[in-house]
């Protein structure tokens, strides 16, 4: 019987997400017959948890930093320990919005125009003419964004505030109207579009896991070519950041005034696998159950990813 380590919690912003992703991949995994043990980094030195607790397999169920940035993959190749998801540079690349934009924008892929920017300089004036979206370079979850609408007189103040805990280095980018998609990709092969639609202002960290905070129509009420399209182009930003294992490409779908145009987002390296998350409903509807799609996650493991 293999022993598999899933690592949840940690120290990121999206620690209480990663918390409800670990112990359902947990729980599915024990009913497959596995051998699991969960390990909440942030409760003492990951290494020697890991060491004590000599798995098999590490299935990582982190999100945000230092769990899906590359650091922990680190970890993990130095103790050559398998493990899932995707590998150090792929996952640092990701992570970091205006890198994962480099690679897309190489790649052929359609992004708009951002800069990197001081979270104080984008506090004191407009960088870029509204509306637009100020975000930090790489955090997940929506967490500390801010859409400045056309008409605003100036950038939100919390962002030049004292109380701020998060990176310093923020993302300016065009703001692109429009839908909200997503896709997921399993192995190299897209599963699914999902539409997401909110009440509240957009699809943030309240909308994203909060009971009743968003609805998922999926397949995504839009034309066929689209989302033909759509998927293509998350398979190639998930190839172009070399991705392994499960990946969730979001866009943003501009059918005002008669366009069309599919914008990339980002790329999400190790998706929630929360009851209320995007993958395992796509993978549900080509008829891959969640506990198949955590066997599969394990199965895919591996070092020098």
């Amino acid at each position: 019987m293999k022993k598999i380590a899933v690592l949840l919690g940690g120290r990121s912003s999206e620690r209480d997400v990663s918390l409800t992703s670990g112990h359902g991949c947990a729980g599915a995994l024990r009913e497959e017959g596995f051998d699991v043990v969960e390990i909440d980094p942030a409760a003492s030195d990951l290494a020697a948890q890991l060491n004590a607790a000599k798995p098999d397999v590490v299935f990582n169920a982190l999100h945000g930093r230092w769990g899906e940035d590359g650091c922990v993959q680190g970890l993990l190749e130095l103790l050559a320990i398998p493990y899932t998801h995707s590998g150090v540079l792929s996952s640092a690349l990701a992570m970091h919005k205006q890198r994962a934009k480099d690679v897309y924008q190489a790649a052929g892929l359609p992004i708009v125009k951002s800069i990197v920017v001081d979270r104080k300089a984008a506090a004191q004036t407009h960088l870029m003419e509204p509306p637009y979206v100020v975000k930090p370079v790489n955090e997940g979850s929506s967490v500390g964004v801010f859409i400045i609408r056309k008409g605003d007189n100036r950038p939100p103040e919390a962002l030049g505030s004292d109380q701020w805990n998060l990176t310093d280095l923020m993302m300016v980018e065009e703001y692109v109207p429009g839908r909200e998609l997503s896709i997921g990709v399993m192995g190299a092969t897209a599963l699914a579009v999902t539409e997401i639609t909110t009440n509240r202002e957009f699809y943030d960290y309240e909308a994203k896991y909060a009971s009743g905070g968003s609805k998922h129509t999926l397949p995504a009420p839009i034309p066929q070519h689209v989302a033909t399209e759509a998927m293509q182009l998350a398979e190639r930003a998930h190839a172009a950041l070399g991705c392994r294992g499960v990946s969730r490409t979001d866009f943003r779908y501009d059918d005002t005034e008669g366009k069309h145009r599919l914008i990339l987002l980002e790329t999400n390296t190790q998706p929630g696998m929360t009851p209320t998350s995007l993958v395992p409903e796509q993978a549900a509807l080509k008829g891959i159950t969640y506990h198949a799609l955590c066997r599969w996650i394990v199965e895919d493991a591996s070092c020098d990813r």
